[in-house]
């Protein structure tokens, strides 16, 4: 009998959430996914210190050692991910940059000429960038330089359709934080189909199928793996090893929940948004409001922790 992972991969492309190369190898996905979370938790393995120190190595002589490492770090892990999945790996802006619409587009180009230098083709990389108002602009911008885009830590409609608006190539809906906060407010467990991160990605996902959106919907974040198979039909789903792992071990058929001919029968309206009235209307979602700042704050810290343990490294280098 086939697991639900392996009928889950009838619907949806499985997507690897993690840096570490031996459970992407172990679940086979088609992509990869990174944040600076995950970097820092994969860098400092003891089985990646070589590729740390091989970082370190190289970049002690830049001007800006740290920015230099942090930056070559992401794309040598990037690198390695890609000798293993078939498809597509996304590596992370700094999110200290999610304001600044110029520093984004300098710093999605320099990550992309980093891979290319190394021989991997753009059409490979995703470039993660938050779904700020300014992240969604430059966006907008390196999509039309072929350089293809994954806008994260997105947690409402407004930011979904500003994205597809803006012919962005794929975006991550949050699942898990959007459940997260409504159980922090109402003290509620939610049953996957009632889970308001659940509601949230198959609203966005009907949106861009009934109205002829090339955007992929990405599910990101999961608590659970019914939040997962209530997605089942959705574009891409990226999930962690440990819900892979309980993926796999669950036999069983899964039925297709998101399919094209129900969003064509929603009875959604198609909706247009300029800075005025996306700003207005993030603002009167209190979780996306909360949840967006949150994470951008979180994935910052996780940068400079991760700044910290380089540093560190850096001091135990001979010179």
């Amino acid at each position: 009998m086939s697991s639900h992972l392996d009928s889950l991969r009838q619907f949806t492309t499985i997507v690897a959430d993690t840096g570490d190369f031996v459970s992407i190898r172990e679940y086979t996905p088609q992509d990869a996914t990174t944040n600076p979370s995950l970097i820092l938790k994969a860098a400092q393995m003891p089985e990646y210190a070589e590729l740390v120190n091989k970082v370190l190595a190289e970049t002690r002589n830049a001007d800006d050692v740290l920015g230099e490492a942090l930056d070559k770090l992401a794309v040598f892990f990037g690198l390695e991910i890609l000798k293993i999945v078939p498809g597509r790996v996304s590596t992370e802006v700094d999110a200290r940059l999610s304001f600044d619409t110029t520093a984004t587009l300098a710093k999605a180009r320099s990550l992309i000429a980093r891979y290319e230098k190394n021989g991997i083709e753009r059409e490979r990389i995703l470039i993660k960038i938050a779904a700020t108002w300014e992240g969604i602009r430059a966006a907008e911008e390196l999509e039309k330089q072929g350089i293809h885009c994954n806008l994260t830590l997105l947690f409402s409609f407004p930011q979904a359709i500003a994205c597809a608006e803006a012919g962005v190539q794929l975006i991550s809906p949050f699942v898990g934080r959007i459940m997260d906060w409504h159980k922090a407010k109402t003290g509620n467990d939610y049953a996957p189909a009632d889970d308001p991160g659940v509601q949230s990605v198959t609203a966005i996902y009907n949106y861009y199928k009934k109205f002829d959106y090339a955007t992929e919907v990405m599910g990101a974040s999961f608590r659970n793996t019914g939040e997962i198979t209530e997605l089942a039909g959705c574009d891409l789903l990226t999930i962690s090893p440990g819900l892979l792992e309980e993926l796999q071990k669950t036999e069983g058929d899964l039925p297709c929940k998101l399919t094209e001919e129900a969003a064509n029968a929603s009875n959604v309206e198609k909706m247009t948004l300029n800075e005025t009235a996306f700003r207005w209307e993030l603002n009167e979602d209190p979780c996306a409001t909360e949840k967006l700042a949150d994470g951008i704050r979180r994935f910052a810290a996780d940068t400079v922790k991760l700044e910290q343990f380089l540093t560190e490294k850096l001091k135990l280098q001979p010179a």
